[in-house]
């Protein structure tokens, strides 16, 4: 059996102001991947929460989507690539893209 990657890209709903991004967005990037990798997941209805210390005093809170493609290899550039785009466009410091491996049963 063939081990393959699990890629899972965590996107937030709202900006820092509370403002919810455009849903073509997401779409978009629906589209882009499910041209890529012939199909992708998307967790949306339910939100994952996301907590992280800002500093010692400050809690920040992200209501999440997160998108899964499973692929056999991993093009490091195009997911580069595709972190700097969406970086820009939600406007943030860091989203998390993480690859993990998977074996398919």
């Amino acid at each position: 059996m063939a081990t393959h990657r699990l890629i899972q890209i965590f996107l937030p709903l709202y900006d820092n102001d509370g403002h919810p991004f455009p849903q073509t967005s997401y779409k978009n990037l629906q589209v882009v991947l499910t041209e890529k990798f012939n199909g992708v997941t998307v967790y949306q209805r339910a939100p994952a929460k996301g907590l992280w210390k800002e500093d010692r005093e400050n809690i920040v809170r992200d209501d999440l989507v997160i998108y899964e493609v499973v692929t056999a290899g991993l093009d490091h550039s195009f997911w580069t690539d595709l972190k700097e785009q969406l970086l820009k466009e939600y406007r943030q410091q860091e989203i998390m893209i993480r690859s993990t491996p998977v074996e398919l049963l």
